[in-house]
């Protein structure tokens, strides 16, 4: 559908007087009052704009299927799975898994394990790498969502949909990684190819955790929209954002052990300009959702 020439004036001013986001707001609000909430427009409203805090964990719960599309259904789906939350909970306290120091991430992780069939023999049992990501994923969410039931569904659901709806896409990043690089600035990539640094980018962090432990709340939050509305593929544009950002630094870095250090440690203080920055690079080769109420 066509968009309302109105609305995109309105919007224009609005982002002028310092007010950015007021008519995005507004337009959700107007989705979020359907009776049947509209899983397609949730999704094109989350990639086109940034969620506003205080709707987000409700959006994200309904795209992830926690919650279903109709409102009237909603307290007795959570109470399911608060109980269901609880029940097993008490069976791994009984069995001693968990107990009351374990971290809660890690009693996420049991309730995820025991849920999906996958509760290790012992739970001194080393970590394997799909444990590792999402005990890095489980810490991420606890920052952004205060209920811990709450979190625990949003992160079992989000790696769900990682380890499902993304399944094939995942390992295809790291080739797309390098696609935009080259269109964005050849010279840095072929740095990185003579410092054999291509292979050694951090892409477990960027790509399997979704940046969870590489960018602080307010930024990753913002990407996490948009991998849980749909687009995998925004990873990427962050992480060439990255590699754009810090180029002076890495043009100066001759070793791929060097490179993958500094990437995995980046400096946090201007993550939110990154991440603006991929958004507008996704948009730019992707194009923008159309949207409207």
């Amino acid at each position: 559908m066509a968009e309302d020439p109105q609305r995109n004036f309105r919007s224009v001013y609005y982002e002028k007087v310092g007010f950015r986001g007021v008519e995005e707001k507004k337009s959700l609000e107007i989705l979020l009052k359907d009776d049947r909430l509209d899983i397609e427009k949730l999704c094109t409203f989350s990639q086109r704009f940034p969620l506003p805090s205080m709707y987000r964990t409700l959006v994200w719960k309904v795209l992830l299927g926690i919650l279903p599309p109709h409102h009237e259904s909603h307290a007795f789906v959570m109470k399911y799975r608060k109980e269901q939350y609880r029940d097993v909970y008490h069976a791994l306290r009984v069995i001693r898994f968990i107990n009351d120091s374990t971290p809660q991430v890690e009693v996420f992780l049991r309730i995820y394990q025991l849920e999906s069939g996958k509760l290790p023999r012992n739970p001194s049992f080393p970590l394997e790498s799909e444990e590792q990501t999402f005990l890095a994923i489980a810490k991420a969410m606890e920052e952004m969502v205060e209920d811990s039931i709450d979190c625990y569904w949003l992160v079992s659901s989000f790696v769900n949909q990682l380890s499902n709806k993304y399944k094939d896409s995942l390992p295809q990043l790291p080739k797309l990684l390098e696609q935009y690089l080259n269109l964005e600035d050849s010279r840095l990539l072929t740095h990185l190819k003579s410092c054999s640094a291509m292979g050694q980018l951090p892409y477990n962090l960027w790509f399997r955790r979704c940046f969870a432990g590489c960018l602080p709340e307010s930024s990753l939050q913002r990407v996490w929209d948009k991998v849980i509305s749909g687009s995998c593929k925004i990873l990427v544009f962050v992480a060439v954002e990255i590699l754009l950002t810090f180029k002076m630094k890495l043009m100066a870095l001759n070793s791929a052990e060097k490179i993958e250090m500094f990437l995995e440690n980046i400096p946090q203080d201007n993550t939110d300009a990154i991440v603006s920055k991929a958004i507008e690079l996704w948009h730019k080769h992707c194009g923008t959702p159309a949207h409207s109420v």
